[in-house]
């Protein structure tokens, strides 16, 4: 079987993530002799959409960073594998590794069944915000995996706007205006990132058959006396609509590329993003947090 691959690789200057990349290399080199696959390689730094454009699979190596920071240039319908370059059961230094189902020891075996089709194929929802400016233009911005941010581009000051949801059958109908630091959305998958330092889910746990249908919202640092079922958080399926009445702000899509507007622009944020075909080998993404699910 023959097959279109892309690298792309975490480019540092440890040591242990080029003997990572040496020994993958090998491997994919024999299987190009054997097989007839055809395998490009790019760093991170110099990756950009159109590389990704007819792939059969894409290999991301490096730890969760290198993923995240390139998946919004993957589609939906190109699987992605992650190696784990420097995985912490071989060294506390190392990377955990959530979204990396594969490592430098079990790469020959996971990419043949990455090849084959005999992967577990984890189909991951992404958040999706759309801004809508005042001149009437509409930008999407980039796809987030784990979490997304809307705020004031200077941190240090107060993000100003009105935050409207339909009812959604858990949460009333909101329509407010709100002063905080923000607004954060996560994924199921994606709240231990960032989503549980802001917000408080101890002891909570999600409805196995809605992870993939609703997000996570809250607004960050708002006052306690304006902390409403809904307002302040939600687990929702409805589309969140935030116009803004800040001078300038920003959405920043997993903690990478940001995308400005300015006062009177509205962004709308659901979970509408495009998927992503994330293969891993021993287990299910979504089975490393069956603590936060119901049953």
């Amino acid at each position: 079987m023959s097959a279109d691959i892309l690298v792309v690789f975490k480019k540092n200057f440890e040591s242990v993530h080029d003997l990572a990349m040496e020994q993958i290399q090998s491997i994919l080199q024999a299987l190009v002799e054997s097989r007839g696959i055809r395998v490009e390689y790019t760093a991170r730094e110099k990756v950009r959409h159109s590389d990704f454009i007819g792939r059969d699979l894409v290999i991301v190596v490096g730890g969760d960073g290198t993923l995240t920071s390139i998946a919004h240039n993957v589609g939906a319908d190109i699987p992605v594998m992650g190696v784990n370059s420097h995985p912490i059961k071989s060294d506390p230094k190392g990377s955990y590794g959530f979204f990396m189902g594969s490592d430098p020891d079990n790469f020959a075996e996971d990419v043949v069944k990455a090849l084959e089709g005999d992967a577990i194929d984890n189909i991951l929802p992404r958040l999706q915000a759309e801004i809508a400016t005042t001149s009437g233009n509409r930008i999407k911005c980039d796809p987030a995996l784990n979490d997304l941010l809307i705020s004031n581009t200077h941190q240090y000051q107060p993000s100003y706007y009105r935050l409207q949801r339909e009812d959604d059958g858990c949460n009333a109908e909101v329509d407010v205006i709100q002063r905080s630091s923000g607004c954060l959305f996560s994924t199921f998958v994606g709240q231990g990132a960032w989503y549980r330092h802001i917000c408080d889910l101890e002891g909570k746990a999600f409805p196995r058959d809605e992870i993939d249908s609703k997000y996570l919202f809250v607004s960050r640092e708002l006052s306690n006396d304006e902390r409403r079922h809904g307002e302040y958080s939600a687990w929702t399926s409805k589309p969140t609509v935030i116009t803004s009445d800040m001078h300038r702000g920003y959405v920043v899509s997993d903690g990478w590329d940001e995308t400005h507007f300015v006062r009177g622009a509205t962004i709308t944020v659901s979970l509408d993003g495009p998927t992503l075909h994330l293969l891993t080998f021993r287990e299910k993404i979504v089975d490393k947090l069956s603590d936060w699910l119901e049953g």
